[in-house]
């Protein structure tokens, strides 16, 4: 009987120690949370490792702050009317680039911005919120409404002309193209 006991209180103080090592674990974000953030995040895992400088666990607590900040925002559903004034603006923005490439990058930030806004993400005067909100949500496509912001933002030279080339200014509208896409579901745009 007394080794009964003994026995019961070995499994009781293994099942203690287990559980106090994984939520130390857990907490500090080092139970699956690298592989678990890279796997979320994609490429945004990358560029933030990138930018803290190789630093794999800044990157992460970065990241995960995020999530714990954003991950429970729940997006907006648009109605069809409203998917389809955005459409037809974005499709503006796209024809105008031929004659004004500047301007149809900066209004392309522009509706994003107010696009996210409407679907529930922080308002885009808090442009680094909003962007971090959506690395969350939308992280493989986030990037591109990063380059359109900066692009959009880009001073102008000593010469009169833009820093950001015609070219980076098309590239940077197409890759913002997908989180527009991401953001109207124009995915539901072609069932309607």
């Amino acid at each position: 009987m007394s080794g009964v006991i003994i026995a019961l209180i070995v499994i009781v103080a293994v099942a203690v120690i287990g559980a106090a090592v994984y939520l130390t674990l857990r907490g500090r974000g080092s139970f699956g949370g690298g592989r678990d953030l890279k796997k979320r995040f994609g490429p945004e895992y990358d560029r933030t490792v990138a930018r803290h400088d190789g630093d794999r666990q800044a990157a992460e607590r970065e990241l995960a702050e995020r999530v714990e900040r954003h991950g429970g925002l729940k997006e907006q559903p648009l109605e069809p009317a409203v998917r389809d004034q955005y459409a037809a603006r974005w499709t503006a923005v796209q024809e105008h680039f031929v004659e004004s490439p500047r301007v149809a990058v900066t209004e392309a930030d522009r509706l994003l911005a107010e696009i996210a806004a409407v679907r529930g993400f922080p308002d885009g005067e808090h442009y680094d919120e909003q962007l971090a909100a959506l690395s969350v949500h939308h992280a493989d496509h986030v990037h591109g409404y990063r380059r359109v912001h900066r692009v959009a933002n880009a001073r102008m030279g000593t010469d009169g002309d833009s820093r950001a080339g015609t070219e980076q200014m098309r590239e940077a509208l197409i890759e913002a193209r997908k989180l527009f896409e991401d953001l109207v579901d124009t995915h539901q745009l072609q069932r309607s």
